[in-house]
């Protein structure tokens, strides 16, 4: 079949490898791609937030059998909806579904009202009453943007004057756009964190592996917070225990929860989680698959990608048995001088001979007068299986010193976070 995966990032890079192993795939188109997601699909140059103009594009394309929508935006905005509405088979929630992620208060009132363990927490769109409650919270606390903003909408602020100041830029200063005019004051949770993401058509719920993210710009947890600067997978700390709670009291009561508001969730359900003194409580739900989490993930996957989203369309996920790949996985975030905050664009790439097992994603790249140039922030990772993670990790940064455009930097400590806890 032919198949069209809209988006543009490292996530849609390591979607379509995975999709392009597929015995049931014969062409992948991309809306709108990247220079390495063009040497594995057609590159196709329509705005994927334009809902109706993808829908015009997939009905004017006969050849297209099925598409998979991953960015939070226009999943949001209701893609699946409009292409469903066509008559065209599509991966991903629809609308009404990915509000768990394009909306933070409707994600924290469900887990409220369907008693599902998160931070405690109070919701302001009057900036003068947030600014009353953050002035006697208690300290630190957390704010977090309502809407979507690139993953970059939440502040940890480790005093009064930095909440203070948090809450003005959002609410006053629009610093994440409209996203911010309603914001979620958050209780600062303690403890590691894990990235649990899942398949579901809900009815069934599969988690697949796990994988920690980085979001700190800086070593050590510092600067500011980004998309996610490297991951890896699993977590060292996760083990059967984790596991039945997760599932027992998390993801399957989101499901439910979910359906009981008519809002069915069939995708991937992406569950950010802290492991507290009082067990698993939930961060943030997203709506897809995590980035850069997915060059992680999906390396490890032994089944058939395509026959997994075809499940889930179909809702038949429960005859699918998904199989994973024993050993580690990491992946190191090349980024542009300046990300999380202004950066040049169009620096040019230089790639050396990388090891034959090292996967490249590419997130932030594009080709210009025959040269491969940045184009983003985040502009390469450079993933690695492993026979554990210090293995993975070894790979990656060896090879990371092959590449090379002016102002790249990169996190030196991916991998190295939770290693020193111990697996149940």
């Amino acid at each position: 079949m032919n198949v069209l995966v809209i988006g543009n990032g490292g996530r849609e890079h390591a979607v379509i490898q995975a999709l392009a192993k597929s015995p049931k795939v014969d062409k992948i188109y991309a809306m709108k791609g990247n220079a390495g997601i063009a040497e594995l699909a057609e590159l196709v140059n329509v705005d994927y937030c334009d809902v109706k103009a993808v829908g015009d594009w997939v009905d004017a394309h006969k050849e297209i059998d099925f598409t998979v929508v991953t960015p939070d935006d226009p999943l949001a905005l209701g893609l699946v909806d409009e292409l469903e509405s066509r008559g065209h088979r599509a991966f991903g929630p629809r609308k009404n579904a990915a509000i768990i992620e394009a909306s933070k208060a409707f994600s924290k009132e469900l887990m409220k009202k369907y008693n599902i363990p998160t931070a405690q927490y109070a919701t302001f769109s009057d900036y003068a009453e947030a600014k009353s409650y953050v002035e006697t919270c208690d300290i630190p606390v957390v704010l977090k943007a309502d809407g979507l903003a690139l993953g970059k909408g939440v502040l940890i602020c480790k005093t009064r004057e930095e909440a203070l100041q948090g809450l003005e830029e959002m609410m006053l200063e629009s610093k994440f756009g409209s996203a911010g005019s309603k914001v979620v004051v958050e209780e600062f949770l303690e403890g590691p964190e894990v990235s649990c993401l899942a398949f579901t058509d809900g009815k069934t719920i599969k988690p697949m592996i796990t994988s920690c993210d980085h979001k700190r710009a800086l070593d050590n947890d510092e600067g500011l917070n980004t998309g996610g600067m490297g991951t890896f997978s699993p977590a060292p700390f996760f083990g059967e225990q984790s596991a039945k709670e997760i599932m027992e009291k998390i993801m399957v009561p989101t499901m439910y929860a979910m359906n009981a508001e008519n809002r069915t969730f069939k995708g991937v359900l992406y569950f950010g989680l802290m492991k507290t003194k009082d067990g698993y409580k939930v961060i943030e739900y997203n709506a897809r698959f995590g980035d850069p989490e997915t060059q992680v993930i999906l390396p490890m996957l032994k089944t058939d990608l395509m026959e997994i989203f075809e499940a889930i369309v179909d809702e038949r996920l429960d005859e699918v048995n998904i199989e994973w790949q024993d050993g580690a996985c990491a992946c190191l975030v090349l980024a542009s001088g300046g990300y999380p905050e202004a950066y040049a664009k169009g620096k040019e790439i230089t790639i050396g001979d990388l090891d034959e097992d090292v996967i490249l994603c590419h997130a932030g790249t594009a080709m210009k007068d025959g040269k491969l140039v940045t184009s983003g922030g985040r502009v390469l990772g450079v993933c690695a299986r492993g026979k554990d993670i210090e293995d993975a990790r070894r790979k990656v940064y060896a090879n990371a010193e092959k590449i090379h455009f002016d102002g790249m930097y990169y996190r030196k400590d991916i991998g190295i976070k939770y290693r020193d806890i111990i697996k149940e």
